[in-house]
């Protein structure tokens, strides 16, 4: 018998700039059979304001897993990583940076500061649509997620 934990949705923070992006993610999420609640906020101010429940977001739930870009405006996902594995009620969610940079600083910075999983974005459309896919299989069908309250 299914536990009501099993039955909600697996609730996914995007934080993302780039508008084609965006619609890729959510298309491809959305579209798979694992019941998700996708929020999306555009810019690293946003995501530390969604995630400390903050202004707009006072009633946001926090995410089950964050994917994050690195190169966002007003704050940069660099800082959100730092932030975020300060913060004892956020240092747990899972983080997957989903990033142009394949720069081995910006890699081993974001591993060092505790980013759970680093994917470079490829080029080409039904690439980046298998690597949402992947990050997707991984992280919310074969992972245990911690719950957050």
């Amino acid at each position: 018998m299914e536990t009501s934990k099993q039955l909600q949705p697996i609730k996914v923070l995007l934080v993302e700039d780039d508008e084609a992006d965006v619609e890729l993610i959510r298309e491809t999420l959305l579209d798979s059979k694992i019941s998700l609640k996708l929020d999306i906020v555009n810019d690293g101010v946003d995501a530390m304001r969604y995630l400390s429940q903050k202004d707009k977001f006072s009633d946001a739930m926090l995410p089950d897993i964050v994917i994050l870009d690195l190169n966002l405006p007003r704050k940069d996902g660099r800082e959100v990583i730092i932030e975020m594995k300060s913060e004892p009620h956020l240092m747990n969610i899972p983080v997957v940076v989903l990033t142009t940079s394949d720069a081995e600083t910006d890699i081993v910075r974001m591993y060092d500061a505790g980013v759970n999983c680093y994917v470079t974005k490829p080029f080409g459309l039904e690439q980046f649509q298998n690597v949402v896919k992947a990050v997707e299989k991984f992280w919310m069908t074969v992972v245990k997620l911690p719950e957050m309250k």
